[in-house]
């Protein structure tokens, strides 16, 4: 994750090596490609072919062999010793301090023992709360399809479009108002993730225009209490009990 993959892509791949299933994707060619990436799922080839069978043969005769254990504890015991152990691990490394942590050692490394610009994406991007940058894939029926930007007016449901991957594979960065949309393209959108899904979900007629007027409806209501917690009327949501004002 450190060296520029999302945090989803991150672990995916890292299983992929750990567990040896290796998945043929167009990021694994990036993980391929890259000098330290390739070092590290190498060391996790290395830990899970080793790791996992040496593990695993351990614990059963642990489990079974009564003499390898040197406190003498019944199975029922070493049974829950077991599972508490691996309750135990399950909770420090889903701990966001232990996190925290890592995350600063990692870093202080990278940027120690390598050249690597290290950097935290999601932080840069301000992602945070319910907003995400995601891709649609336009389809003839859908709603976004052979309109212009300006026409779909998506700031006002508080989504934008950062770039627009066209199907005969060129790249239009920072669309104008006049690009339009075609069936094929890839659109790079920005905004809030209940309201990506409901635009990539939204098919032409009168239906989609009623849901394009009930998002920009939503987006004013939570514009609003954005604004108002910004200068400090209202606490954020995660911060306070009772409904959202309207």
């Amino acid at each position: 994750m450190h060296t520029g993959l999302s945090r989803q892509s991150a672990k995916f791949q890292a299983r992929s090596a750990f567990t040896g299933v290796g998945y043929a994707t167009k990021e694994s060619e990036n993980i391929v490609n890259h000098p330290l990436r390739r070092r590290i799922i190498m060391l996790l080839m290395l830990l899970g072919n080793a790791g996992i069978v040496s593990v695993v043969a351990t614990l059963m005769l642990t489990m079974v062999d009564s003499h390898e254990d040197p406190f003498n504890l019944p199975l029922s015991a070493r049974v829950g010793l077991l599972v508490a152990g691996i309750i135990l691990v399950t909770i420090i490394f889903n701990s966001k301090i232990v996190n925290r942590w890592l995350s600063r050692v990692i870093n202080f490394a990278l940027q120690k023992y390598t050249s690597l610009n290290v950097k935290d994406y999601s932080g840069l991007l301000h992602l945070a709360g319910e907003y995400e940058i995601s891709e649609i894939f336009i389809e003839k029926d859908d709603w976004l399809a052979e309109k212009k930007l300006a026409e779909l007016a998506l700031p006002r449901e508080g989504l934008f479009i950062l770039g627009i991957n066209r199907k005969n594979g060129s790249y239009l960065g920072i669309p104008r108002h006049d690009t339009q949309i075609c069936p094929g393209d890839t659109l790079i959108i920005y905004g809030r993730a209940s309201a990506i899904i409901s635009l990539s979900e939204r098919k032409k007629g009168s239906k989609g225009d009623f849901e394009r007027w009930l998002s920009e409806k939503e987006n004013k209501k939570i514009s609003k209490e954005e604004a108002l917690q910004d200068q400090g009327i209202i606490k954020p949501a995660n911060e306070r009990n009772g409904p959202r004002p309207d």
